[in-house]
């Protein structure tokens, strides 16, 4: 059976990219040289009201590349994959290819 989380609020579902370990020609690279806190956007909530009662957007949508902080997030687990729901103010920015 296929669960389907779908974000409440604010809140943001990422899977986080995991670096290579080593390079394309078989160098061996040290834990701390591929450690960059990214995660790829999976589901986003709705957004987060004002105290108008006006909705404010997620500023992400799904399939961006985001940085994210290197603690906090709740770990969520759905069949054998590992994702993370952060806020939406939580993440750092997001990541783009030149």
């Amino acid at each position: 059976m296929m669960k389907r989380l779908v974000p409440t609020f604010s809140r943001i579902l990422v899977q986080r990219v995991i670096q290579p370990a080593k390079t394309e020609s078989g160098i061996l690279l040290p834990e701390k040289a591929s450690k960059l806190n990214s995660g790829k956007v999976i589901a986003v909530g709705p957004g987060s009201r004002d105290k108008d009662g006006k909705l404010i957007p997620v500023s992400v949508k799904e399939g961006d590349t985001v940085l994210l902080p290197e603690y906090g997030g709740t770990e969520v687990k759905l069949g054998e994959k590992e994702y993370h729901l952060f806020r939406d103010e939580d993440v750092l920015g997001t990541l783009h290819e030149d």
